[in-house]
């Protein structure tokens, strides 16, 4: 199904009409859930993964066979400045690797039984300098948007989005700020490495980019400070929303697109759970902001998707208990009393 916004204001009204989980698949799987042979909450989270899964996919006894994973490539204006430790095309080569099989995602999607999807924006051109004017034109953030929407499998049964761009911790940065409040300093790390010169450079960057673009809306934010494979995972995350399909989100940088369609229509990160903190200092921040509970904190700072991908194993085993075990019924072992 293609896109069915072609305006940013279109694209708010989409998110706002977004349908919720099923109500009786989410009563049907709590019920099941208390008759399962184990000890009541014994399983933890899990319990509540299964749970929440359940209910946007509108069956109580749900199955994970067909995940998949997006990646979104763009480049950035704001490299000019100097603000990463890598020149801007490493990004083209990167996804070369992609296509070959040869990067940890490709690794991590195989081991989980992911489809993986890569999907360059416009490489050639990279974003404007955020500092001198808007990263992109609404022509430019709505192909963007679209390009996420349209990527997402309408067969998959859990999505990942992740991304690949040099110098977009810097514009997520900056978005992350417009959108959540606060001083450039409070969202700006280090990035793909970058030694105590090149942060205070990120920062003052941050710092110009938001003083140049001062507007509270947050899909103007994405579009002056943001870059297109943030614009992407937006429009997918956005996408498997209207479809009912669950969302793992990845690292900082996803979760700063993410938080974009939280502040435009509160309630529209309901179908995601965050798979990991990322080692990039402002992410614990992000994600308490969007009320979201990394499932792992492994020290992570890669990208891609990595740590989303890596949580489909979570995600699966919660569903394999839930739907998998037996009731006390079925198994023959006394309830308790």
């Amino acid at each position: 199904m293609q896109a069915p916004f072609s305006t940013l204001s279109a694209f708010r009204e989409t998110l706002a009409a977004a349908p919720g989980p099923d109500k009786a698949a989410t009563e049907g799987a709590q019920a099941r859930n208390g008759q399962l042979t184990k000890p009541p909450g014994a399983l933890g989270r899990l319990e509540d993964l299964a749970i929440w899964y359940a209910g946007w996919r509108g069956t109580a006894q749900p199955q994970i066979n067909a995940p998949q994973v997006i990646i979104f490539a763009g480049n950035h204006g704001v490299c000019a400045q100097g603000v990463s430790a890598f020149p801007p095309e490493v990004t083209v080569q990167m996804v070369a690797n992609f296509e070959h099989g040869g990067a940890a995602i490709n690794q991590l999607s195989k081991a989980f039984g992911a489809k993986m999807d890569v999907h360059p924006l416009r490489l050639d051109t990279p974003t404007a300098d955020f500092t001198t004017a808007p990263a992109m034109t609404e022509a430019e953030v709505i192909e963007a948007l679209q390009t996420g929407w349209n990527a997402v499998d309408l067969q998959a049964d859990l999505v990942v989005t992740g991304e690949m761009g040099i110098g977009n911790t810097t514009a997520a940065a900056a978005v992350a700020a417009a959108v959540l409040g606060g001083a450039a300093a409070d969202w700006t790390g280090r990035g793909t490495g970058v030694d105590d010169a090149g942060l205070q450079r990120k920062t003052d960057v941050v710092a110009k980019g938001l003083a140049l673009h001062q507007s509270a809306d947050p899909l103007e934010a994405l579009r002056c400070l943001g870059g297109r494979e943030l614009a992407g995972m937006a429009g997918a995350i956005a996408a498997a929303r209207h479809h009912q399909i669950p969302v793992i989100l990845d690292g900082f940088i996803c979760c700063a697109a993410a938080a974009v369609l939280e502040k435009a229509a509160p309630g529209a990160l309901d179908h995601t759970v965050a798979g990991h903190l990322s080692a990039e200092g402002a992410h614990q921040q992000l994600l308490d902001r969007i009320g979201k509970a990394p499932l792992l904190q492994l020290g992570l700072r890669l990208g891609e998707g990595s740590g989303a991908a890596l949580a489909i194993g979570v995600l699966k085993g919660a569903i394999a208990c839930h739907s998998g075990m037996a009731t006390f019924a079925e198994a023959g072992v006394s309830d308790a009393p």
